[in-house]
């Protein structure tokens, strides 16, 4: 069921799926193989008929005595006599003959005849014995040999590098053009830069330390969200130490065969060794890196390749100067074995960016960019649990607007379309609101809106439209002032009250409920089971935290198994219910006693569709409110403004 009201708190955000893309086509048998083959099948015919086309045959057949009288005539101009006494030549009109000394008269008689009539002699011996005959005559048989044995050479090769072949390295090497990446690239991140400088340092002076006795580290694992730059990082590190940067991922290690990905891993650290000191980079590693006996299905093949990764992790001198950095935003699903000291000697962590991250990041993405009245403070504060790449999108998007408008500056207005394009989806103007319908989530809307204004902890509400976009047909965007690392009760009470402060304001308008507090209830839902099962916030359950996923609450068949008895799950489900209770209850005091207030926000948002944080304090302080009125925090500004 489509909900038709959304609400979204800033201070969370699923990052975007990591789709892995799909296994590349096998590549096409080049077109000049066809070519090659027929170019040498016409030069085979030509070499083999050559001999016989140069071969001519004599136009005229002269006896002997008919021979006499062509030469004495001045007819013949050249002679060739062989040693069986046939004589063979030219005629001085161009034709050829031939003609045979009888034996009993031999040449004594044609010879000074020849002489005399000035006849150029070419010589005696046997016909087509020449070198030159001789070497024409092998041509052929050289190039049907010189053919086979080039055939030979290019099946053995394909069967070498296709079957047998597979457990060649498929790592691609950044050498010749080593990777440009500095320290300076990477915005953010001051804590795994220092992390990762002592590789830098041991790669560029490792005499430095051999001399202390030290031994540098053999592997760093880059554990973070997807999009969080920790490739950019591994060739910040290569690009620092200026080494070669053997690239792959870990699905490239396993194939159909068995035995293929341990040959790889072979292969891969045999050609680092021979270009050390070099940095071996393998993204994705949990693809071979995952526990080993964590179902009864058993990956032969994968297992034997994550045995010899170990084996070479384990078995090669560190004084080689081979470094393996990996990256895995799954380090929950990687074996044991892997991740001890000795192997993978420093785990860095890379999250997501906080806020003056963000605004780093986000300058270095509009380098080439013009920018017209746009603050990043601002852009970054309204962008809580982005990613880098979620950074380089958004301001992608933002360009792709200003264009889409016929400008080539960015405007701030650009920034915030790009932003709700990413979070909500493109806005659909056909998907138009019938009037029930629009007022009813602008309703909804305001409920999330005053509920959020008036509640002490929660987060400021920064924008409020009615506009359909994706699957939400209205949203309402809270901001964080602050970046928050950690998160009280009753903060998280009041975000509760928030959530369900749309359906509230519904049922106290309309006098019922609808499908649009779909998401609201889901999203409650789970942060309501969260403070009772993981974070102990339950009277009644106690202080206990039961892990949503425990590395060792994996059960037959790799299906998770619950850490506690089914009488917990009934006490932990009753003490939700409680807490969801309890914060509609509170939205709807909230809003029962600001009634007035609340009734000019519904028509703010019918008339104009969005309004911004701004204008709903604005609204809600133009009437004075009811001393009985629970007191929470009085509706102030946001110190940053709301972010345009």
């Amino acid at each position: 069921m489509t909900a038709f009201g959304e609400h979204r708190s800033g201070s969370a955000r699923t990052p975007p799926p990591n789709d892995r893309p799909p296994a590349p086509a096998p590549p096409r048998r080049p077109r000049w193989h066809a070519l090659a083959l027929l170019v040498g099948l016409l030069l085979t015919t030509l070499l083999l008929f050559t001999p016989s086309m140069t071969k001519t045959t004599p136009n005229h057949t002269y006896t002997y005595t008919q021979l006499l009288q062509a030469v004495s005539t001045n007819q013949v101009k050249t002679a060739t006599i062989d040693s069986n006494g046939k004589v063979t030549g030219q005629l001085r009109n161009g034709d050829n003959y031939k003609s045979q000394i009888p034996t009993a008269l031999r040449d004594n008689q044609l010879a000074p005849l020849l002489a005399q009539h000035n006849v150029q002699i070419k010589g005696k011996g046997p016909a087509g014995t020449t070198a030159l005959s001789v070497i024409v005559s092998l041509l052929p048989l050289v190039f049907f040999i010189g053919v086979f044995l080039w055939l030979g050479r290019r099946a053995r090769k394909q069967l070498t590098g296709g079957i047998m072949g597979f457990g060649g390295s498929k790592a691609r090497l950044y050498d010749e053009d080593r990777p440009k990446t500095r320290f300076a690239d990477v915005a953010g991140y001051e804590g795994a830069k220092a992390e990762v400088q002592e590789v830098v340092d041991f790669l560029k002076h490792p005499e430095r330390y051999e001399r202390v006795g030290a031994v540098g580290p053999k592997g760093v694992l880059m554990v973070g969200p997807p999009g969080t730059g920790k490739t950019l990082m591994a060739r910040a590190v290569a690009g620092e130490a200026e080494v070669p940067f053997l690239a792959l991922t870990g699905s490239s290690f396993v194939e159909l065969f068995v035995g293929v990905g341990a040959s790889r891993v072979r292969d891969l650290f045999a050609d680092a060794r021979k270009r050390a000191p070099s940095i071996i980079f393998i993204d994705e590693i949990d693809a071979i890196g995952g526990r080993r006996g964590g179902s009864l299905v058993s990956n032969d093949e994968r297992e034997q390749t994550l045995n010899q990764l170990l084996a070479e992790m384990d078995g090669f001198d560190p004084a080689t100067g081979v470094v393996v950095i990996a990256a895995t935003n799954r380090v929950q699903t990687l074996d044991p074995a892997l991740l001890r000291p000795g192997r993978f000697d420093r785990t860095v962590e890379i999250p997501l960016p906080n806020q003056s991250e963000r605004a780093a990041i986000l300058q270095v993405h509009v380098r080439d960019k013009k920018l017209a009245g746009v603050d990043l403070e601002v852009v970054a504060r309204g962008t809580p649990g982005f990613s880098g790449a979620d950074l380089a999108n958004l301001v992608n998007e933002a360009a792709i607007n200003a264009v889409r408008a016929g400008r080539d500056t960015i405007t701030a207005d650009d920034f915030d379309n790009a932003r709700d394009r990413l979070l909500l989806g493109r806005r659909d103007a056909m998907n138009a609101l019938l009037p029930d319908e629009k007022h009813a989530v602008a309703v909804h809307e305001s409920g999330h809106a005053v509920v959020a204004a008036l509640s002490e902890h929660a987060d400021p509400v920064a924008k409020v439209t009615i506009l359909p976009a994706g699957q939400a047909l209205g949203v309402t965007q809270q901001l964080p002032e602050d970046e928050r690392h950690l998160y009280s009760e009753s903060y998280l009470r009041d975000s509760l009250a928030v959530r369900l402060g749309g359906r509230a304001a519904e049922v106290l308008v309309l006098g019922e409920a609808s499908s649009g507090a779909a998401s609201d209830l889901a999203g409650a839902t789970e942060l309501a089971t969260r403070m009772v099962r993981d974070w102990g916030l339950s009277p009644r359950l106690g202080p206990i935290g039961f892990s949503n996923v425990q590395p060792d609450g994996v059960g037959v068949g790799g299906f998770a198994r619950a850490p506690y008895a089914e009488a917990t799950q009934q006490v932990i489900d009753e003490e939700v219910a409680r807490l969801l209770r309890e914060a509609e209850a509170t939205a709807t005091e909230l809003l029962r006693t600001h009634r007035a207030p609340f009734d000019r926000v519904v028509e703010s948002l019918l008339e104009h569709e969005t309004i911004d944080g701004a204008v709903l304090l604005a609204l809600l302080n133009d009437n004075p409110r009811d001393d009985s009125a629970p007191r929470g925090r009085e509706p102030a500004l946001p110190a940053s403004g709301s972010p345009s």
